[in-house]
């Protein structure tokens, strides 16, 4: 199965983060799931660098670079279908407006792909088809 890893759930699988949930755990190891990170990702990481809200010991692109090669992601840029689908998107009760977690949303759903993330805001998109793993 392809999976879209959300940002949190890159990060933490990079420094073995005990939040990473046993779930996410046996989906990483299972060698029949290809796991996909999105460029978004990378945007959503470097801004955070740049803001001083998360530190890396090595460049952002470093980084991101270093996990898809390791742990063998697929990389899935930002298309347009993708940005037309954040359009469609409705703002679910609550106002979750994290640009960041609506593109991989959007991705999600143009790709079909189920998305992998410990955030309970992002529930609220699966009345939209979000399927979430």
């Amino acid at each position: 199965m392809r999976i879209l890893v959300d940002t949190h759930v890159v990060l933490w699988a990079a420094v073995d983060d005990d939040r990473l949930s046993s779930a996410h755990r046996a989906l990483y190891t299972n060698p029949s799931n290809a796991l996909v990170v999105s460029v978004a990702s990378l945007w959503e990481i470097a801004i955070k660098v740049g803001l001083g809200k998360l530190p890396l010991p090595v460049p952002p692109a470093d980084f991101f670079a270093r996990e898809v090669a390791s742990r063998g992601y697929e990389v899935l840029d930002i298309r347009r279908p993708h940005a037309e689908r954040v359009g469609l998107l409705r703002y679910p009760p609550g106002g979750h407006r994290d640009p960041f977690d609506r593109m991989l949303v959007a991705q999600s759903l143009v790709e079909g792909l189920p998305l992998m993330s410990a955030d309970m805001r992002l529930r609220d998109y699966v009345d939209q088809g979000v399927l979430l793993v």
